[in-house]
């Protein structure tokens, strides 16, 4: 694993733009409240570590949520649409991939990394549904 494409990560994110996401939460099964506020939220993410465990924040005026976790170690969670799941949260080569099981055994991948144009990208899938999120560097 190659640490400083990892540390790429690292900094406040603002919100770009998406695609697909509402058919994603859907397949997650994400009531239509729900989807509707997520659709009008512009996070702002901030992504930091100490001494190997690491922490991410997601801000918007809709809600803000935070974790920690250490690479590799499953942990539970309640998602910010109050779903219960456990997460396990790997780093390989210059990606961060993050695998969420819910309840009922419905698995999502979500995979984040920095682009050759500086922006992170995170790639969502459930199901047979994708979708993209990206954000830029804030400054």
């Amino acid at each position: 694993m190659t640490n400083s494409s990892i540390e790429a990560l690292k900094g406040t994110w603002d919100y770009v733009d998406s695609e697909n996401l509402d058919e994603f939460m859907k397949e997650l099964g994400v009531g239509w409240a729900m989807r509707m506020a997520a659709k009008g939220a512009k996070p702002r993410l901030i992504i930091s570590e100490n001494n190997g465990k690491w922490n991410i924040k997601s801000e918007s005026t809709f809600k803000t949520v935070s974790y920690d976790f250490t690479p590799g170690i499953e942990f539970n969670e309640v998602t910010p649409d109050g779903r219960e799941v456990t997460t396990i949260i790997n780093f390989e080569g210059n990606k961060w991939e993050n695998v969420t099981i819910d309840k009922s055994g419905k698995k999502s991948l979500v995979t984040r990394y920095v682009d050759d144009k500086g922006q992170q990208i995170i790639e969502m899938e459930c199901g047979s549904v994708k979708a993209r999120r990206w954000y830029k560097r804030a400054e």
